[in-house]
């Protein structure tokens, strides 16, 4: 299928663009990162036009399945470090990014071209909304991490006077910020949108907002955080080092929390 042969594709090159970038942190040179830009971009095109090849055949928005929810995730990811690498100088921020992208497409790729094996009544328009909104405010989450964990790193060496050529290499903690800043910023309203998605759905399907079903314990537990990351960044001032620590601490709790929780106790989002 021409989808699974273009999703094929940006996975090689996703992975190629990884390489380019964990070769730039190696050396300690721009230099790769800038071709590893290249072929994430060419990377995001590929993976743009096997979403639009899958739309067309199944003739419905391909994200319902957990491997294309991944696959949409990883999408988010690639594009919004794109964008961010425009407007501030932080190419090497794609050696933390890029493997991330590469591990959500090798699971995503796991269930590749199989039947997403979801009842009607699950496949409405509300379901396409809650997913995508949703899926995308975690996505740009997990930059906001990445962003965080390398200021972390980048004020450790300019703090501690050590390994000057490497704390040159990475992005300025100004640029670092303002990315785990814009990331809260933009996901918290879609994380929240996608959730109100989701209960009307529950609603519909199940006649209750609320099911204490395991994700939904979890989404709210992580709405909570990073409202509460949210505000200390608009309201009190947090910058900087606490702000990228909370950032990273929060993610680091609830990616466990889920993992617990999901394989723990049975979920009515099991086919999602």
């Amino acid at each position: 299928m021409t989808s699974v042969f273009l999703f094929k594709m940006a996975l090689a090159v996703y992975f190629a663009s990884a390489l380019l970038y964990g070769a730039s942190l190696w050396e300690k040179r721009v230099f790769p990162a800038r071709f590893g830009a290249g072929f994430m971009f060419a990377a995001l095109l590929l993976h743009t036009f096997s979403f639009a090849a899958l739309w067309f055949q199944e003739g419905e928005a391909p994200v319902i399945g957990i491997h294309d929810a991944l696959s949409l995730f990883a999408w988010v990811m690639a594009a919004a470090y794109l964008f961010f690498q425009l407007k501030t100088k932080t190419r090497v921020l794609g050696a933390f990014v890029s493997p991330l992208i590469c591990l959500f497409m090798v699971v995503a790729s796991v269930g590749l071209g199989g039947a997403v094996n979801a009842p009607a009544m699950l496949r409405g328009s509300l379901v396409t909304v809650h997913v995508i909104l949703s899926v995308a405010g975690e996505a740009l989450f997990v930059v906001a991490s990445c962003a965080g964990l390398m200021y972390l790193i980048q004020d450790f060496f300019i703090r501690r006077k050590k390994a000057v050529r490497m704390s040159r290499l990475l992005p300025p903690l100004g640029d670092l910020d303002r990315i785990n800043h814009i990331c809260l910023l933009w996901g918290f309203p879609l994380f929240t949108l996608g959730g109100l998605a989701g209960s009307l759905w529950a609603r519909i399907v199940w006649g209750s907002h609320w099911q204490w079903d395991p994700k939904q314990v979890w989404t709210l537990l992580a709405w909570a955080c990073y409202a509460l990351l949210l505000h200390q960044r608009l309201a009190i001032g947090w910058r900087g080092r606490k702000a990228a620590r909370w950032s990273l601490a929060v993610f680091v709790l609830l990616l466990v929390l889920l993992i617990v929780g999901l394989s723990s106790f049975g979920t009515l989002h099991r086919f999602v």
